[in-house]
C-alpha cells in the first residue's frame, strides 16, 4: 500500500497550484506582449507553507520590474484564489546570485584575434566633449537624465539605461534601445555617457551613429589603418552607436563591428545600440550580429502619451525661459502627437513667434504660429486616406471598411480606421459613420472610446497607431 503524501509534500502541491492558477488568471488581464514578457518566465519555488510563494525572477532589472509593475496585483490575485493573504516574496534565481557573487577575473579571457597592443588613438574627433588625455566622446552634455521627461511610454528603457550607466560592464551588456524616429532613444544614449564621464573622468566613451562607423571602416579600408582602426574602437569602456540597420547589406561594416563587439565584450566594456526596430527584425544584417545585439537586454521606447507629451513640453518651454499654459500644451500635444521631435519643433515655432510678436503664449497664438503644420495636415488627411492606410498596413481590402462584415480580422482594423478619423481630422461622429457604409454614431463612439483605451494598455497598439499616423502625416 502507497503511503500518503507527507503534510510538508501536500503543503508544496497546494503552494504550486496556486502559483499556477494565480498565473492563468493573470493572463487573462494582462496584454499578451506584457505577461509573455514579465509573467510567463517567473518560477514559484515551493514551500512548506501554502500560504508563502517565493517567486524566482532572472535579473536584477526584472525583479525591479516586477516589484514595480505587478508585484501588488500578484498578491491581490494570490490572496482571492487562497481566500487569505499570502506572502510572496521576490528573490533572484539562483545561477544570478552566483553570478552576482562570483569574483571578477583580473583579465579575462580573450581570443587571440583580439590581443592586439593598444596604441594612441590616430582617428581625429570633432566634437568638444573630452575626457583625460583628450579623448573626445562626442557626447552633447545636454541630453541628460535629469532632462529626459519620464513617462509610461519611455519608463522601462529609462531604467535599464540608469542601470546600465551605474553598474557599467555587468548587466545588460549589451543593451539594445529601439523605437520609432524621436522618440528619445538618442536621448538616452548621451545620459549613460554624460552619467557615466561623470562619475570617472578618465572613462573612454565614444557616442557615434552608425553612418559614421561605416565612414570609418571605409577610410580605415583606403588607407590600409586597420590597426589604427581597432586602436580607437577596442580600447572603449563605453560605445554608443545609434541606428545600427544602417548597417544591412554592409558586409566589411559587419564584419568589423563584429570584431569591436566581441572585444569589447571581452574586456568587460559596455555596449549600447539603437535600432528602429527589434534585433530580428533587422533586415540583412548576419544572423551570428543579430544573435549578438539580442544576448543582452532588449527594451522599447514607446510614442509618448498625451500626458507625457504636455510634460514635454511644459519642461522644455521651462528650459527656455518660458511659461507655457497647460491648456495651450494641451491644444498642441493632441495635434502634434508623432514624436518628441516634432513637439520640439512646434514649440519652437510658438516661442519664435511668441517672441517676435510680443505676446502671450495663448490657443490663439498657438494656431497662428502652427497655422501651416495644421493646415498640412487638414488638408492631407482624409478619412478615406485613413481607411487605405489601414487596409494595406492590415492586408485586408477597402471595400471591408464600410462593408457589414464582422470577423475580428477586419472589425478591429475598421474600428482602428474609426479611431483614426475621429483624432485626425475634423469630422463629427456622424459623419465618419456615414463614411463606413452608413453606421451609427454611437458605433463610431464605441469604437474611438475602445481603441482609445486599449492604446495605453497595451504596447503592440500603441506602435501599429504610431505607424499609422506618422503615415498619413507623411
Amino acid at each position: 500500500m502507497t503511503a500518503p503524501p507527507s503534510l510538508a509534500a501536500q503543503a508544496e502541491g497546494l503552494s504550486a497550484d496556486l502559483w499556477s492558477r494565480c498565473v492563468d488568471f493573470l493572463a487573462q488581464e494582462i496584454p499578451e506582449q506584457q505577461f509573455n514578457t514579465w509573467i510567463r518566465p517567473l518560477a514559484a519555488a515551493v514551500s512548506n507553507d501554502p500560504l508563502r510563494v517565493t517567486i524566482q525572477v532572472a535579473n536584477r532589472f526584472k525583479m525591479d520590474w516586477v516589484r514595480s509593475q505587478y508585484a501588488q496585483r500578484i498578491s491581490q490575485v494570490l490572496q482571492t484564489l487562497a481566500g487569505e493573504e499570502v506572502a510572496v516574496e521576490l528573490v533572484l534565481t539562483p545561477r544570478e546570485v552566483a553570478a552576482r557573487q562570483a569574483p571578477m577575473p583580473t583579465r579575462p579571457a580573450r581570443d587571440s584575434v583580439f590581443d592586439e597592443a593598444v596604441v594612441a588613438p590616430a582617428f581625429a574627433y570633432t566634437d568638444s566633449a573630452a575626457g583625460e588625455g583628450g579623448h573626445k566622446s562626442r557626447l552633447n552634455t545636454a541630453l541628460t537624465f535629469d532632462s529626459l521627461v519620464e513617462g509610461s511610454a519611455n519608463r522601462m528603457a529609462r531604467a535599464a539605461a540608469m542601470h546600465v550607466a551605474s553598474q557599467l560592464g555587468q548587466l545588460y551588456n549589451p543593451l539594445f534601445i529601439y523605437g520609432g524616429v524621436g522618440l528619445g532613444k538618442t536621448h538616452l544614449m548621451h545620459a549613460i555617457g554624460n552619467y557615466l564621464v561623470k562619475e570617472r573622468a578618465d572613462a573612454k566613451v565614444l557616442y557615434i551613429h552608425a553612418e559614421q562607423f561605416v565612414s570609418d571602416v571605409v577610410k580605415a579600408y583606403q588607407r590600409k589603418a586597420f590597426d589604427e582602426f581597432k586602436a580607437r574602437y577596442h580600447s572603449l569602456d563605453l560605445l554608443l552607436i545609434d541606428d545600427v540597420q544602417f548597417f544591412a547589406n554592409k558586409e566589411r561594416t559587419q564584419e568589423e563591428f563584429f570584431n569591436a563587439f566581441e572585444a569589447l565584450l571581452a574586456k568587460r566594456s559596455h555596449i549600447v545600440m539603437t535600432s528602429d526596430t527589434y534585433p530580428k527584425g533587422l533586415a540583412d544584417i548576419h544572423e551570428r550580429l543579430v544573435s549578438r545585439f539580442d544576448s543582452g537586454l532588449t527594451v522599447a521606447i514607446e510614442p509618448p502619451e498625451l500626458e507625457m507629451r504636455v510634460a514635454i513640453l511644459i519642461t522644455k518651454a521651462a528650459v527656455e525661459g518660458a511659461i507655457m499654459p497647460e491648456d495651450v500644451a494641451f491644444f498642441v500635444a493632441k495635434n502634434v502627437r508623432s514624436n518628441v521631435r516634432e513637439l520640439e519643433g512646434a514649440l519652437r515655432k510658438i516661442l519664435a513667434y511668441s517672441r517676435f510678436n510680443q505676446k502671450d503664449i495663448s490657443i490663439a497664438l498657438a494656431k497662428e504660429a502652427l497655422r501651416d503644420l495644421l493646415s498640412i495636415q487638414n488638408r492631407q488627411i482624409s478619412v478615406e486616406n485613413i481607411q487605405k492606410t489601414v487596409a494595406d498596413f492590415y492586408k485586408i481590402k477597402v471595400a471591408d471598411m464600410y462593408s457589414k462584415k464582422r470577423p475580428a480580422s477586419i472589425a478591429r482594423p475598421r474600428q482602428i480606421a474609426m479611431y483614426l478619423a475621429k483624432e485626425l481630422t475634423q469630422k463629427s461622429l456622424p459623419e465618419i459613420g456615414e463614411l463606413f457604409g452608413g453606421r451609427d454614431h454611437t458605433t463610431v463612439l464605441h469604437a474611438v472610446r475602445k481603441i482609445g483605451a486599449e492604446r495605453g494598455q497595451l504596447s503592440e497598439l500603441n506602435q501599429a497607431l504610431h505607424v499609422l499616423e506618422q503615415t498619413l502625416k507623411g
